[in-house]
């Protein structure tokens, strides 16, 4: 029953985390309206929590390298329903802004130990899966704070809404105390000065680099679609309201069945050529976001889910199984490349957004993926499977 318990606990894990990173997204909008702001700067509501993401994670995976991962991960889940609920309290948008900071704060010792203990504690052939796994509960919750923002925000208001995402949180946290097994293959580190090696040693080794950058670019192109075309999709002639919107993001279920076959197609294919496949096929379901039939818009952004799960999935189980000793803290750096990327993601394409709409924010976006795929195809390498590596 251990391995049931251990999915089921991981799985929540990341429905925890990313109930509450993206939620906003889907009453940008709203808030822009409400606030008498312009797009970019309602997008901070996103990008202070990836910032502070990006700040916390190398600390964290550093800090669970020294005390080990169950606690961290409870404790963080149990501390992130304070800031959730003091969003809900806030009367201004500066306010917002700053628990929204906070909360990313809190993120980096769930899913970055999370990925670290999958690391540890499952065998590297089930690696990939279990990560799929842990990416197909953050996918959904990614799905459901926003759809969740969306439903509510309308007859409760934005207080409704974060209160519901605080319960949901608290929820959560219940369950991965309840479910996920204490480690067992956990060695602490030496201290922090040793730990520091580790991190620069991390940071000098070129096949993480790649995975590094994959990271950046694969949560650029995910904020930058999932931020603007909320506005572009509440604009004539499509006017969607809040709870439409919301709804759209449906398509990030196409990950919750996307994920838990990458493991599969990485074993058939190997990593490199099924992300450089992938990422044609997500530029294809970009072009599709061009059209003006608001069905093909959404087919285009489900396929865009769908392939961006994947990548996420092959270059986070990359992380896992290619650092050759402290794992956390190259889940930290893989963590902290990936939310600088979100942060970058947020606001630049604003720009483009209001230099020339969506089309332009489009026009970056695959500017990114195809940065990606020369990345990869320079620099991606296949290793073999190999004893568990030093932690």
């Amino acid at each position: 029953m251990k391995a049931p318990a251990r999915a089921a606990a991981v799985w929540l894990a990341g429905f925890c985390s990313f109930l509450d990173l993206y939620a906003p997204q889907s009453i940008l909008p709203m808030i822009r309206d409400l606030y008498g702001v312009d797009a970019v700067v309602a997008s901070h509501m996103i990008s202070s929590t990836t910032v502070a993401v990006a700040i916390i994670a190398p600390f964290t995976g550093a800090g669970a390298d020294l005390i080990g991962r169950k606690r961290v991960i409870v404790t963080a889940m149990v501390a992130l329903i304070v800031p959730t609920v003091m969003i809900a309290l806030s009367t201004t948008l500066p306010a917002m802004v700053f628990w929204r900071f906070v909360q990313g704060l809190l993120l980096p010792p769930i899913f970055v130990v999370t990925v670290a203990y999958i690391g540890d504690e499952v065998p590297i052939a089930e690696a990939t899966g279990v990560a799929g796994i842990y990416l197909s509960g953050s996918c959904f919750g990614g799905f459901f704070g926003r759809f969740l923002c969306g439903i509510l925000v309308e007859p409760y208001g934005i207080r409704g809404a974060f209160l519901g995402l605080a319960a949901l949180t608290a929820v959560a946290a219940v369950g991965v105390m309840a479910l996920m097994p204490r480690e067992r293959q956990f060695v602490p580190s030496a201290g922090p000065a040793h730990a520091l090696r580790h991190i620069l040693a991390h940071v000098f080794d070129p096949q993480l680099d790649a995975i590094f950058a994959v990271g950046f670019g694969v949560l650029f192109s995910f904020v930058a679609t999932f931020t603007y075309v909320n506005f572009h999709l509440a604009a004539p002639p499509f006017d969607l309201s809040a709870a439409a919107l919301g709804t759209i993001f449906l398509v990030y279920l196409v990950g919750v069945t996307t994920t838990p076959l990458a493991g599969r197609l990485v074993r058939r294919f190997g990593r490199r050529r099924l992300v450089l496949g992938v990422l044609g096929i997500w530029i294809c379901g970009l072009l599709l976001t061009l059209t003006g039939s608001l069905w093909v818009i959404v087919a285009g952004l489900a396929v865009g889910a769908g392939c961006g799960f994947i990548v996420q999935t092959a270059a986070t189980a990359s992380v896992a199984v290619s650092a050759q000793r402290a794992r956390s803290s190259a889940v930290g750096l893989y963590v902290t490349c990936y939310y600088v990327g979100g942060s970058i993601g947020a606001v630049l394409p604003g720009y483009a957004w209001n230099r020339a709409g969506w089309p332009g924010c489009v026009a970056i976006v695959i500017a990114m993926l195809v940065l990606l795929a020369a990345i990869v195809l320079r620099f991606w390498r296949e290793r073999p499977a190999q004893a568990r590596p030093e932690r």
